[in-house]
């Protein structure tokens, strides 16, 4: 058999021909992993069949990501069973878990832009003939066979850059399947699709399983596995807390299995009453990183007492548009104004000083600075001011007792705050950055995707502060590639599509079908935005 047949074939049939059903296809027994005074996996079991699709749900920290990295060789375990149909297995490095038909699409993707689809899909299994030509036609071949078998239309000739999303992330299914894996791990897999591509991807991924493929699907969005798995498995501080059938449960139960509480899972806010006008941007245009034009000609306003979202998906504007607006690039023509004033140019420093709230995009990269105390990324924009600072010289005591308070305010959780703040969890880490913006004296919180991957008890802390900060007078700025929360949070939607405001509702008028189909370019008229 020559490998354009063995495409997409899994590791001994095809997949779904004669499978037991009864037999699980993997099994974890007993798996056990600690770090420095961390017990990241205590004891975790958990069996996945042939055909199933498993939802795999925990809050920040809960262990999900090291388990997977134990199962595809990227950890050892301590202690524990990893069992691969039926025999017991152990994996140095994910070249090990692929041989076993083990393959798992990372939340960002593992693709080189400036290949073809079809020379990613033979990265690492090269494939030659006449001894030195690389075998595009026969790789080629394979590709469009596994993609008429399970609806994964792609090109294979086609340049990783020019494909959108949805697309990409075909490719990384693909190269499993290429690879005979019948065990598919998904990393928060709808992390940025708009929901007609989420529809299209879970209609692929039902029938990979229909196949005889066995799915494991992680992710924070409770829909999402309750509309696509068989069974969820939930994992709270490293061990399994709850198992149930997908049919079985509702958003608040596995809410609560993952936090321990009941979670408030629909935002509660009053009616907005807007006031003046606290931002207002005029014609804005803004470069991209290689000189293109990033933001095109954008112009609006955001009110006090008000929350505006910015919808899309990612890459069309959105983070250049709000690092523009808060003096972390600079624009190529336009004006902004807050509170009358103009801003334009200005430095960060500036526009902080003037009353805005920054939360970025990347906490680690621009929010935070790791190996510095917990204490120390409290006060990061407000050090320089008396109390913290006399004359050049930080007074620590008052630094530790702002922090102390904001950390009891915010519900920051650590040891100490002397820690370095990179040993926090992800929605912890979080949560500094919302407590040194918002507890400064501000009129607008300019916020980049403030819930990114966030457990739901984090997500409704967030949500809760940013309506607190609109109902004392702020106004709210926020780009998510969520529609769950765009439709909750905001009062009033922009949707961005390459650079351009191609529509404008008020949320409560808002449907995910019509915001999707405007992230997606549709103008509202039956055209395309250019």
């Amino acid at each position: 058999m020559d490998d354009v047949e063995k495409a997409g074939v899994g590791r001994n049939q095809a997949p779904g021909e004669g499978q037991d059903r009864s037999r699980p296809v993997l099994e974890l027994r007993g798996i056990v992993k600690r770090f420095p005074g961390v017990l990241a996996n205590d004891h975790i079991s958990l069996k996945l069949y042939p055909g199933e699709i498993l939802a795999l749900l925990g809050e920040n920290g809960a262990g999900k990501t090291t388990l997977m990295n134990i199962l595809y060789g990227l950890l050892p375990p301590d202690e524990g069973t990893v069992m691969v149909r039926g025999e017991p297995v152990r994996f140095s490095s994910p070249a090990d878990a692929i041989e076993k038909g083990i393959g798992m699409v990372h939340q960002h993707f593992m693709l080189v832009p400036v290949m073809t689809v079809a020379e990613n899909v033979m990265l690492g299994e090269e494939k030659v003939h006449h001894r030195f030509f690389l075998d595009r036609a026969g790789v080629s071949e394979a590709i469009r066979k596994i993609s008429e078998r399970y609806g994964l239309a792609v090109d294979p000739q086609a340049y990783v850059q020019d494909l959108p999303v949805g697309i990409q992330q075909r490719v990384e299914i693909i190269k499993l399947l290429y690879r005979q894996a019948d065990i598919l791990i998904l990393d928060e897999p709808t992390a940025a699709l708009t929901p007609q591509e989420v529809h299209e991807l879970f209609g692929i991924l039902k029938g990979l399983a229909a196949a005889g493929h066995s799915l494991i699907f992680i992710t924070h969005k409770l829909k999402e596995a309750l509309e696509l798995a068989d069974r969820i498995v939930v994992l709270r501080r490293g061990q399994v807390v709850g198992e149930t059938e997908a049919a079985r449960a509702d958003e608040a139960t596995l809410a609560r299995m993952m936090v321990g509480r009941d979670v408030e899972l629909v935002v509660q806010k009053p009616v907005a009453r807007p006031g003046e006008p606290v931002l207002t941007v005029e014609d804005l245009w803004v470069e991209g990183e290689h000189g293109e034009p990033a933001v095109r000609g954008v112009s609006l306003e955001v009110r006090s007492g008000e929350i505006v979202g910015i919808a899309g998906v990612q890459g069309n504007g959105q983070t250049e548009f709000m690092e523009a607006l808060v003096g972390l690039r600079p624009s190529r023509a336009g004006r902004v104004m807050l509170l009358g004033r103009p801003v334009t140019g200005l430095s960060p420093r500036q526009v902080l000083e003037a009353g805005v709230g920054y939360i970025p995009e990347d906490r680690q990269r621009d929010g935070l600075i790791l190996p510095f105390a917990i204490e120390d990324n409290l006060v990061l924009d407000t050090y320089y001011h008396p109390p913290l600072s006399r004359r050049g010289w930080l007074d620590r005591r008052a630094i530790r007792q702002r922090a102390e308070k904001l950390a009891q305010a915010f519900d920051i959780r650590t040891a100490s705050l002397g820690l370095p703040v990179r040993t926090l969890s992800g929605g912890n880490q979080q949560k500094v950055i919302v407590a040194r913006e918002l507890s400064r004296s501000i009129r607008l919180i300019l916020a980049l995707q403030p819930t990114r991957g966030l457990d739901v008890g984090s997500i409704e802390y967030i949500h809760q502060r940013i309506v607190e900060a609109r109902e004392a007078g702020a106004g709210v700025l926020f780009v998510s590639t969520e529609l769950d929360e765009i439709l909750a949070l905001s009062d009033r939607i922009v949707v961005f599509y390459r650079g351009r405001i191609v529509g404008t509702l008020e949320a409560a008028a808002a449907d995910r079908e019509q915001l999707g189909l405007l992230m997606a370019g549709a103008t509202g008229t039956g055209g395309v935005a250019a």
